[in-house]
């Protein structure tokens, strides 16, 4: 059940299209729920840029729509950071992109729920993220001048019991 959610379901997409993907050109209907279909047709497939990520060019119901796909064959400078798992309340997450200002607190400290972990600051807001437990600090993640995005794990908090 992991898979499921870090993936979603699966069972959207044929096993043939899941394992070879899409050739361009290539119409695809999904079913996601009786009376609920889409079209998605590959229009095109680029080549990666520097930091391995792919432009693909899609329409789903007839509308224009672009992604990028990190390639993970191509070396890039992008660094991927893990994120909190939503389901543990001592795995603290970044609630917005921006960059780390200061760290407030080092492994070992103990901390109450409401207590300052990091602070971040984006649009020129300062926002501190708190402890939602009582606990003691297992590894801090960030360190000051970090650019993070939303949902990075930033602190990991053991419970107290």
């Amino acid at each position: 059940m992991d898979h499921v959610r870090e993936f979603g379901k699966l069972n959207y997409v044929d096993t043939r299209t899941f394992l070879t993907g899409m050739k361009v050109g290539q119409e695809l209907n999904v079913t996601l729920e009786p009376g609920k279909q889409l079209i998605v047709k590959l229009i095109s497939v680029g080549e990666p840029n520097a930091d391995g990520l792919v432009n693909v060019q899609f329409e789903l119901n007839g509308q224009p729509r672009m992604c990028h796909i990190k390639d993970k064959s191509v070396g890039g400078e992008t660094q991927s950071r893990p994120k909190a798992m939503k389901d543990v309340l001592g795995s603290v997450g970044a609630p917005m992109p921006g960059v780390v200002l200061e760290t407030k607190v080092a492994k070992g400290d103990s901390v109450k729920a409401g207590d300052g972990l990091v602070v971040l600051s984006a649009m020129k807001m300062e926002t501190v993220v708190s402890s939602p437990v009582d606990g003691v600090v297992n590894k801090v993640i960030v360190t000051a001048g970090d650019q993070i995005d939303a949902g990075d794990l930033v602190v990991e908090v053991e419970e107290k019991e």
